[in-house]
């Protein structure tokens, strides 16, 4: 699991925020390089090979620049496995204030929802970075932003732990569904094929008698569904659950507006 505990604040805000900084003005040759060229290439070496594979030299010999070029822009590859992670969790492109957003609160939720998942499936080494230290750019505090803006109803004294509730909840289920995307890419296998290939354990070590429960399911037909869509359908249970008991708990119904979710 990769930490940002490494990096300097004093060093990787400024680099985080760079757009927001206005350049100041340069004198003799402009540079070969920017953070954001070292960014995209160390993004394209970890959605293709793992995170493993974005080292320091690899970005720069995608850049064709000698290894220590990089430091003048980078500090570390800890600071660019922050600056990375910060640029997919912009990429999601959450509606900010004055955007366009689905109507109703769930809409939204949903919306933040499927594209965390997205995020996860299509850049699966974020499985290897913690996100209980996230670095502070950007795109964290875009997530944030747009998460607490949904639950307007939600007494101030709980919207945040509520916020902080969804975030856990999907991140969650995100993380699970780039972990079956990282494997998916090592083996080719669905999680389905999997386990297809393992049914020897139900005909030769399953005790019914030891395991009742699972036993009177299986006969109901409860495991009928793959392992890939009972994932599925556990998240959208979960998460409607999760809504409505926040809903509930709201004494302004009318900041949240209700929607039935599917």
């Amino acid at each position: 699991m990769t930490e940002f505990s490494g990096t300097d604040p004093d060093r990787i805000l400024p680099l985080l925020w760079r757009h927001r900084s206005p350049a100041k003005g340069r004198t003799g040759r402009p540079p070969r390089l920017t953070v954001d060229a070292v960014v995209v290439a160390g993004l394209a070496i970890a959605d293709a090979e793992g995170l493993e594979a974005a080292s320091m030299a690899r970005v720069a010999a995608r850049l064709e620049v000698a290894t220590m070029t990089l430091y003048t822009y980078v500090p570390s590859r800890a600071y660019l496995v922050e600056l990375m992670v910060d640029e997919v969790l912009a990429g999601r492109r959450l509606p900010g204030p004055g955007d366009a957003r689905p109507s109703g609160w769930r809409e939204q939720i949903q919306l933040y929802a499927d594209r965390t998942i997205t995020m996860y499936r299509e850049h699966p080494w974020l499985t290897e970075v913690s996100r209980v230290r996230p670095p502070l750019g950007p795109g964290m505090l875009r997530e944030s932003e747009y998460v607490l803006s949904t639950l307007g109803g939600v007494p101030v004294e709980r919207r945040n732990t509520a916020a902080v509730t969804i975030t856990m909840f999907v991140t969650a289920a995100a993380r699970q569904e780039g972990e079956n995307a990282q494997l998916r890419r090592t083996d080719g296998q669905s999680n389905d094929a999997w386990w297809s290939e393992r049914g020897q354990l139900w005909e030769d070590w399953f005790d019914v008698e030891q395991h009742p429960a699972m036993t009177e399911l299986w006969n109901a037909g409860g495991f009928d569904r793959g392992p890939d869509q009972q994932a599925v359908d556990a998240f959208a249970y979960g998460l409607r659950l999760l809504l409505d008991g926040i809903e509930a708990q709201s004494s302004d119904t009318t900041g949240l507006r209700s929607s039935p979710m599917p």
